[in-house]
C-alpha cells in the first residue's frame, strides 16, 4: 500500500520553533549564510536545546508510544540540507521520532503544507505563517522569547486557544472594533443561538478531538478557551462549540482582563491568540504563538 499521512495528525514545524537556534540564527540574519552553515556543521554532534514548541511536540509524539502511529511531525524549514542534518541529530538525541523534513535553503516552505496534509504549521518566521494562513492552514508565529512549558503534567497535553479570529471567525471582533463594547454585547446577545463561523484553528481543534478519541491510555489532552469575552457574550461561544460537537475542558471568559496570569495557572504547552498584546502578555508566562488572522492583523486601510 502507498505511504500516506491522511490518517494522522500532521504537525509541520520549523527548526527554530522546535529547537533553540537563536545564536545560530543571529549569524544567519547578519548575512553570513556560509558562516551559518559552517557553524551548524561544526555543531552537528551538539544537540540543540529545546525550543518553545518542543514540549507540545514531544507530548504529541507520545500518542504513538503504543505502536499506533497517530501523529507525524515534519520539519518544514528554510534551513539548508546540511543544517537539516543537525536538526535530525538533535531530534534523535531528544529521543523524538522525526523522520521527515523539507529544507528549502531560504525559499518559502509553506507550499509544501498541502502535500503534507498538515493540520498545523508552527514557525518562527511571521511571513511564512501569514502565507500559510492565507492558504487555509492553521498556523502560528512562535514567540521564541516566550517562557518554556513546565513539566508538571507529563502525561497530559495542554493547549489553550483564544476564541474570536482563532477558533471562531472575526465577525464579532469587527463589530467591537467598529462600534464599541456595547454594540458588541448587543450583537452577540441577539445572535446567541446562531453559531459563529469557524476560524483558522477550528480544524486543529477538531484534529486534537479526533486524536483524543482515537484511544490511548498513556496520554490525555486538556483544552481551554481563553477569551476576552464576558457575559452575556459567552453564550454564543459556548453554543458554537456545542454545535460543532466539540468540548473544551476549561473556559475562561475574562471580559478584558489580561490573560497571562490565568494562563500561568492553566500551564498550557502552547497558547494561540490573534492579538499581539495578548500574545505578549501570555509569553511572559507560557509558550505562545501569534495567529495573524482577522481584523486585528489587517494592514491599516485593509478590508
Amino acid at each position: 500500500m502507498p505511504v500516506t499521512l491522511e490518517d494522522k495528525l500532521v504537525v509541520a514545524i520549523s527548526s527554530r520553533a522546535l529547537f533553540d537556534l537563536e545564536e545560530e540564527n543571529r549569524v544567519f540574519e547578519s548575512g553570513d549564510h556560509e558562516g551559518y552553515m559552517r557553524l551548524q556543521l561544526e555543531r552537528l554532534d551538539v544537540p540543540a536545546r529545546p525550543g518553545i514548541a518542543h514540549a507540545m511536540v514531544r507530548k504529541l509524539l507520545r500518542f504513538n508510544e503504543d505502536g499506533v502511529q497517530r501523529v507525524e511531525v515534519v520539519i518544514l524549514s528554510r534551513n539548508d540540507p546540511v543544517s537539516g542534518m543537525r536538526i535530525f541529530q538533535s531530534g534523535a538525541a531528544a529521543e523524538m521520532q522525526l523522520q521527515r523534513g523539507v529544507f528549502t535553503q531560504g525559499r518559502a516552505p509553506f507550499g509544501y503544507l498541502r502535500p503534507l496534509n498538515a493540520d498545523i504549521f508552527l514557525s518562527a518566521n511571521p511571513h511564512d505563517v501569514r502565507e500559510a494562513l492565507a492558504a487555509g492552514f492553521p498556523a502560528a508565529h512562535v514567540m521564541v522569547e516566550a517562557v518554556r512549558a513546565t513539566d508538571h503534567y507529563p502525561d497530559e497535553l495542554r493547549i489553550a486557544f483564544d476564541g474570536d479570529a482563532v477558533l471562531f471567525s472575526d465577525e464579532a471582533e469587527r463589530v467591537f472594533q467598529r462600534d464599541g463594547l456595547a454594540a458588541f454585547q448587543q450583537h452577540e446577545s441577539s445572535k446567541a443561538d446562531e453559531p459563529l463561523s469557524e476560524g483558522p484553528f477550528k480544524p486543529f481543534l477538531v484534529a486534537l478531538h479526533r486524536l483524543q478519541q482515537s484511544g490511548t491510555s498513556r496520554m490525555r489532552i486538556r483544552t481551554a478557551l481563553v477569551t476576552a469575552r464576558g457575559a452575556p457574550a459567552h453564550r454564543r461561544a459556548i453554543r458554537t462549540l456545542m454545535k460543532w460537537n466539540i468540548k473544551v475542558d476549561e473556559a475562561m471568559f475574562l471580559a478584558g482582563l489580561p490573560k497571562g496570569e490565568f494562563l500561568r495557572e492553566f500551564e498550557p504547552d502552547f497558547f494561540f491568540d490573534d492579538q499581539t498584546g495578548h500574545v505578549d502578555s501570555a509569553a511572559r508566562h507560557v509558550p505562545a504563538g501569534h495567529v495573524a488572522s482577522g481584523i486585528s492583523n489587517e494592514a491599516p486601510g485593509g478590508s
